[in-house]
């Protein structure tokens, strides 16, 4: 059937692409269906488009293609300590005589070694300052790239405390010893610097000083039956992070806002106000997003193609 009225021109394409039964597939199979039942000028034209325009199919569709991104090498440090990635762990237990419920990670990019640094959540930029007594270089969010290592490190840090600590449980056993992450920090960053990274084959402490200090258990005798804490309060200790645990463990099917399951990839339009070097952009948020940061790496962005209404008038009109 060959069709020169505009408005049934419309009407089909809406048919073939934006209807339930046709599924807003993509723009090949979109003209596949059309060719099975009509043609017009500039058909193959008119499918690219309409299908490159759809709002809905710029929103929920996956992401496949290659980022937009540039490859920027990072400075490359000389010494220890001369550049360090920082990032936090919140949501923690809360710990140490001044109830800290975070930790600044602080990883050095030259040696891979740490430190952990108990802290609040809402400390601000300036009390992180003051407890490093250092200047601050902020990076966008999601952006493991530029701050991979810090990032890298805190769930090395978090299995560690899962192990050791009793999910927010104050444990004090017989002998009188705490399981709070505060109190496990200084063997948490122990542990980690005797362990040979495998990005450079040698253990941070020995880049970092030039040698390994003695491990505890190279202290202990042959005949040493019992360390504190006991085994048996060590198992009473795992046995109520066990049952924590598993009371929270599907909390987070009560606490969805709405099925996620089902919602878009992307969300927007949104307008872009500034550019923030080559990797960063700045955008124009509105409605739900307006009171989120708007600064996102150029990774998460995806260009927007508006639909011609003067060429697809009956686009938002026509029922699905």
């Amino acid at each position: 059937m060959t069709l020169t009225d505009r408005t049934l021109i419309n009407t089909k394409l809406h048919e073939c692409h934006d209807s339930v039964a046709s599924g807003n597939l993509s723009e090949d199979r979109t003209l596949e269906r059309v060719k099975t039942c009509s043609w017009w000028p500039n058909r193959r034209k008119d499918v690219s488009e309409y299908c490159q325009t759809c709002d809905r199919c710029q929103k929920e569709n996956k992401a496949t293609e290659k980022k937009f991104e540039l490859m920027i090498q990072i400075q490359e440090p000389k010494s220890p300590w001369e550049i360090v990635h920082m990032d936090w762990v919140t949501a923690l237990p809360q710990g140490g005589d001044r109830s800290c419920n975070a930790s600044l990670v602080l990883v050095d990019r030259y040696s891979k070694s740490q430190m952990f640094l108990p802290c609040h959540k809402d400390d601000t930029a300036m009390d992180t300052a003051i407890m490093i007594r250092n200047k601050l270089l902020f990076s966008t969010a999601y952006h493991p790239q530029t701050d991979g290592l810090a990032e890298r490190m805190i769930p090395t840090l978090e299995d560690i405390i899962i192990r050791s600590c009793a999910y927010g449980l104050e444990f004090i056993d017989s002998d009188g010893f705490t399981h709070d992450f505060c109190t496990l920090i200084p063997d948490v960053e122990l542990a980690y610097k005797l362990s040979i990274h495998y990005s450079t084959g040698k253990t941070p402490e020995m880049l970092e000083e030039g040698w390994n200090p003695r491990h505890p258990y190279e202290t202990l005798k042959k005949d040493l039956v019992d360390i504190h804490p006991t085994a048996r309060s060590f198992e009473i200790m795992l046995d109520k992070a066990r049952n924590h645990a598993n009371r929270f463990s599907n909390l987070n099917f009560h606490n969805i806002k709405g099925p996620k399951k089902l919602k878009g990839f992307f969300a927007g339009p949104f307008m872009i106000k500034a550019l923030h070097g080559p990797n960063a952009v700045q955008l124009e948020l509105t409605g739900e997003l307006r009171n989120k940061h708007p600064a996102l790496p150029v990774s998460l962005i995806n260009p927007y193609n508006s639909s011609d209404k003067d060429l697809f008038p009956l686009r938002n009109n026509l029922p699905l």
